[in-house]
């Protein structure tokens, strides 16, 4: 066998409870990662994913004595002079309006919502920001110098096969610049990634470690922004270092001295995408894809403000042999709201699906033709988790959850 790709174990397991396979990468610091620095999904010796296993914890959780402790955590924060008290980042789906809405109208907190702008906007998720700030918030939108943005994106994707990668560290980063400028000293964010594919020991806490928006030191050559270092992004690609700024993270001690806590409101309440949905749509108008189902999935309420959205799924396929459906059907296998059986038919259905509706417009956004897209795309196929078909040319997954 060739050289496996991505840093993934050889052998691939399923997990037993959901559809989750063992390739599937976990949480990390984006500004740290290499083209080769994933880490994947913990399983446990029985072939259950820690996911499912959170997930059985959560059942177990005493939520009223966690709220208890949601109400101290804001009391120590809320403001008694009408000033900003809580920072809530997002993009005004699901999740961000659940989050705000419920820290305004429930708790009594004032939040400043701040939203780092989508490469391309959909239409839908323009108007979905729009229902959630007339909803009753004020709202920043901070959208990165569009050259340098798209720069770096076409440059994640020819060196990751990750166009998202410039886009999650810049989204991490900015609520740190702004509470920092807006001397808020309480950030909110809705769930907890970690709770998908991450070992059991990574949920234990309400704060998100400080490694995902901070840095220990001021050199820069530890930073890595689309799989380069800093220096090399200015040395081999022209970069300025004032064109980075908004993707370095600000220094731990600076952080620290601040005293910036950031915090994930899935650790109080049990977190359910779905309620989540319902809940945007009874109180901030939100709507789901008006196309139906989004592509490489079944579901149509998440993920939709940006025409690039699908590559990132799509990338995650090619890279991992599992995409939005994958995601989709684990997390509501979960929830309760499918039946393993139900999840891998769905997952054999849809996931994988080329996302060819904004495909000419990511395209012309990273400057690439089609040809340069599947060459990348190609490249990036590990040879433990594809083969071709030479018969028919076309690329098999070798994998299938059954």
């Amino acid at each position: 066998m060739n050289k496996i790709l991505h840093g993934l174990p050889e052998k691939v397991i399923f997990c037993k409870r959901c559809v989750m396979s063992n390739q599937r990468p976990s949480t990390t610091p984006e500004h740290t990662k290499s083209s080769t620095d994933i880490k994947t999904a913990e399983f446990d010796e029985s072939g259950v994913c820690h996911a499912c296993l959170f997930s059985d914890l959560k059942e177990k959780i005493n939520w009223n004595e966690r709220e208890k402790q949601f109400e101290e955590l804001l009391g120590k924060y809320r403001s008694k002079n009408s000033k900003y008290d809580v920072l809530v980042p997002g993009s005004g789906g699901k999740d961000s309006i659940f989050v705000s809405h419920l820290l305004k109208y429930k708790y009594n907190m004032k939040p400043l919502t701040i939203t780092w702008a989508p490469h391309i906007y959909t239409d839908i998720g323009f108007k979905n920001m729009q229902s959630w700030i007339h909803s009753g918030f004020d709202n920043i939108l901070f959208t990165p110098n569009g050259m340098t943005h798209s720069k770096l994106t076409k440059i994640a994707f020819e060196n990751l096969c990750n166009p998202f990668q410039p886009f999650i560290i810049g989204q991490k980063l900015l609520m740190i610049r702004l509470a920092k400028q807006f001397g808020i000293r309480l950030i909110m964010y809705g769930e907890n990634q970690a709770e998908y594919h991450n070992k059991l020991s990574d949920n234990q806490s309400s704060q998100m470690r400080p490694e995902f928006f901070s840095r220990d030191k001021f050199d820069n050559s530890e930073v890595k922004i689309a799989g380069h270092s800093v220096k090399n992004l200015i040395d081999d690609f022209n970069f300025k270092l004032e064109d980075l700024e908004n993707y370095i993270p600000l220094d731990r001690q600076e952080i620290d001295e601040l005293d910036i806590n950031v915090h994930y409101t899935s650790y109080f309440m049990k977190w359910i995408p779905q309620e989540a949905y319902y809940y945007a749509v009874k109180n901030a108008r939100f709507e789901p894809n008006p196309y139906g189902r989004s592509e490489g999935t079944y579901s149509k309420y998440a993920s939709l403000d940006d025409k690039t959205d699908g590559f990132n799924y799509y990338t995650m396929f090619i890279k991992f042999g599992q995409g939005r459906a994958t995601s989709d059907a684990a997390h509501e296998i979960r929830d309760g709201h499918l039946t393993r059986d139900e999840g891998v038919s769905l997952v054999r259905k849809f996931d994988g699906e080329f996302p060819k509706l904004y495909f000419q417009d990511f395209l012309n956004y990273i400057n690439i033709s089609q040809e340069k897209f599947y060459e990348i795309i190609d490249k990036n196929r590990s040879p433990h988790l594809w083969k071709k078909n030479n018969l028919t040319n076309k690329w098999e997954l070798l994998h299938q959850v059954t």
